[in-house]
């Protein structure tokens, strides 16, 4: 199709809708534009064309030979237009919601709410991706991210989740075979870390604690590592809600803590405009776990 020699599509539909209506103000009312813009597009249409498709005859108007083919024309070709868009449409509603953030994340805080939402909204299918990674929000794919950073890096416009206090963590199995005093003993413990990220050196760099030997780090996903911390195979950085049962229980011991610096925040895709994201959206704010100014 050579697209170049196609007069413009605002002028087509301009024309069409004239057409059916056979009035240009209810043309003008159907395309949510004024009287005199639908004048001005089927007027450019006619010079683009160099004939006449309408001729007046007083108030009001008739199709020329030209005119009344065309019309024909463009009522079939914006019917199957109108299908086709209908049918996207239809495959789109139904589409699962695709929602990434975190492993440890979706297996400590999202996971265990999540049912909630599926029990009022049968009809609404989710997908879950865990990852580390920043997965762009684009049209037709991922259509929620819950993202971590920082508290002094938050955004104006951020709409937290979760704002949590930020811990070092161990098992009591593990920490009552070292002496700890401070956190500059920690350096000799075995350490879990989230893969792809460097949690640990920055948390000893904020702290100003040299280190002057290499760490023992294992870097996993963020979900292994709730678990390998509970068996004691190391300690952690990580949110402290992640953890409550288990402090409260006493198997688990808060090390050092940094309140409120954990924030994940929920971004949606803007492109999207289907109702069951915006529900979810809703829904997962409403759950959102944040102190109170």
């Amino acid at each position: 199709m050579d697209w170049l020699n196609l007069p413009p599509l605002n002028s087509l539909r301009a024309f069409s809708a004239l057409a059916e209506t056979g009035s240009f103000a209810r043309a003008a009312e159907k395309l949510n534009v004024t009287y005199p813009a639908v004048s001005q597009q089927v007027k450019g249409l006619e010079e683009y064309l160099g004939t006449t498709l309408i001729i007046r005859e007083g108030r009001g108007f008739r199709l020329s030979d030209e005119g009344a083919a065309l019309a024909r024309d463009l009522e079939t070709a914006f019917l199957a237009i109108s299908r086709g868009v209908d049918n996207t449409l239809k495959k789109n509603v139904t589409r699962p919601i695709q929602i990434t953030t975190s492993p440890a994340f979706a297996v400590e805080w999202l996971m265990p709410r999540i049912s909630e939402f599926q029990l009022r909204h049968p009809d609404i299918m989710l997908m879950l991706n865990p990852t580390v990674d920043v997965v762009e929000l684009k049209p037709g794919g991922v259509d929620l991210a819950i993202r971590y950073c920082n508290k002094n890096r938050v955004k104006e416009d951020t709409s937290p989740v979760l704002v949590a206090d930020m811990v070092v963590i161990g098992s009591t199995s593990l920490l009552d075979k070292y002496d700890i005093d401070g956190p500059g003993s920690l350096r000799s413990l075995p350490w879990l870390e989230e893969l792809g990220t460097n949690e640990v050196k920055n948390w000893f760099e904020r702290l100003n604690i040299e280190i002057t030997s290499r760490l023992a780090i294992t870097q996993m996903p963020g979900n292994l590592i709730m678990g390998a911390v509970r068996r004691g195979d190391g300690i952690t950085y990580t949110a402290k809600k992640f953890f409550e049962k288990d402090i409260d229980a006493g198997q688990v011991q808060v090390l050092q803590a940094e309140p409120a610096v954990g924030v994940y925040h929920l971004e949606v895709n803007t492109s999207s405009r289907r109702p069951a994201v915006r529900k979810f959206a809703n829904w997962i704010l409403s759950k959102a776990d944040v102190p109170a100014d």
